[in-house]
């Protein structure tokens, strides 16, 4: 693999970039275009690439597959928990208002940012749990068969 040394080299700089870019889209997304959803998907996308480049044997071992499971777990644990927060303090499902009772339009936000940290591990994990899925498939085919 010394004949793609360009390739890794750039994937290296480039995964740090496309995190940082997923934490802004997760934290801005209340701003802006964007959320739970792109910042997972986009979270995703860094550590495909990096197994892409340096194979799924090397991304597994950054990011296991028993941590995958686990965070689709907790990103369905945040998003419904954050319901349930609200119900057992007399509000409603999503409501929200017992994040700040005193004044609903920053307990709308503390809620909301909750869930989409919710939504985008749940994607994060999800995305990253399909391309392993895949990419740990053995081919029916070789090479010398096309």
């Amino acid at each position: 693999m010394r004949h793609h040394l360009i390739l890794r080299v750039i994937t290296k700089l480039l995964v740090g970039a496309i995190i940082l870019f997923a934490f802004y889209v997760q934290f801005h997304g209340d701003f802006s275009p964007g959320g739970g959803f792109q910042a997972g998907v986009i979270m995703a996308v860094a550590f495909i690439l990096y197994g892409l480049v340096f194979g799924v044997a090397q991304v597994q071992r950054v990011f296991p597959p028993w941590l995958v499971h686990k965070l689709l777990a907790l990103g369905v644990l945040i998003y419904a928990g954050t319901g349930v927060w609200n119900m057992l303090l007399g509000y409603e499902f999503l409501h929200y208002g017992s994040f700040a009772p005193h004044h609903m339009s920053h307990g709308q936000h503390s809620g909301i940012l909750y869930v989409e940290v919710g939504v985008g591990i749940t994607v994060t994990g999800v995305m990253v749990a399909i391309f392993y899925a895949f990419a740990g498939r053995r081919p029916q085919l070789g090479d010398d068969d096309w």
